[in-house]
């Protein structure tokens, strides 16, 4: 039975700039890779020739599956959920469908981002990482949204969950945040070399914002190399100074 990874993310572009090496590697390894992200983008900044959201939203899901094929995406999927607007969203009811994907798509090791919301701090990321948390801690009990269970989902416990580490901090027109920032640690580094060039690839298929390669571009292009991760819950009881590696300690069994 192979190897199986969730990243559940806010927008499209996440999932390349944020995790496409953990994808890549892992798909290289032979896992399966699902990307579950919550909204299509419709109030990013930088737009492409879109006019409407609608338009937008349309054009960045395009460009999600362009980049989810370079990076070897098994499966991802875009949700409905308002761009901007996670935090007035129902909390209960997100946590319940990341929960669903856990028990149907019964991943090992999930990814989400840390608290902190990413390089932008975008309030939509630090949802996602709530939502996720929790998510992965209930998945497993079958008291926790008894219907899936009772329309025949099995609970299931995913053995870790990462958070991303920020390799640097750029708020638009907020530039006092650089400095003041509380970000995420890091217990793992992933080394990408050749893949590098193909994470930037990816990250360049969501051609609508390619005005943030204009603004950050140097930036980027340097963190394209390295990706860290915070392991931030594992099965058992152990120091995240014994992280050997996202697959070690894995135990290959449903």
């Amino acid at each position: 039975m192979p190897h199986r990874l969730l990243c559940v993310t806010a927008h499209p572009d996440d999932e390349s700039g944020a995790f496409g090496g953990a994808l890549m590697l892992s798909a290289r390894a032979g896992a399966e890779t699902s990307v579950l992200c919550f909204t299509d983008g419709q109030a990013g900044h930088f737009r492409g020739e879109a006019t409407v959201d609608e338009d937008l939203g349309q054009l960045r899901r395009a460009e999600m599956d362009g980049a989810c094929a370079v990076l070897g995406v098994t499966r991802c999927e875009v949700l409905d959920f308002p761009d901007g607007g996670l935090a007035q969203q129902d909390f209960q009811e997100m946590v319940g469908i990341v929960v669903e994907h856990i028990r149907r798509r019964r991943p090992q090791v999930v990814l989400t981002f840390g608290g902190d919301g990413g390089v932008n701090l975008h309030r939509d990321h630090t949802v996602i990482s709530a939502v996720t948390t929790m998510a992965f801690h209930w998945a497993g009990r079958a008291e926790m949204f008894s219907e899936q269970v009772d329309a025949g989902l099995r609970p299931y416990a995913p053995q870790k969950l990462y958070y991303s580490s920020t390799p640097f901090v750029s708020v638009r027109e907020r530039p006092e945040l650089t400095q003041l920032a509380a970000t995420v640690p890091w217990s793992l580094t992933l080394e990408l070399g050749e893949l590098s060039a193909r994470k930037l690839e990816a990250f360049q298929k969501h051609h609508t914002q390619q005005g943030v390669l204009t603004r950050v571009g140097d930036q980027v292009k340097k963190a394209m190399s390295v990706e860290r991760y915070l392991l931030a819950a594992r099965r058992g009881v152990a120091s995240v100074a014994d992280d050997g590696g996202m697959w070690a300690g894995i135990e290959d069994r449903d």
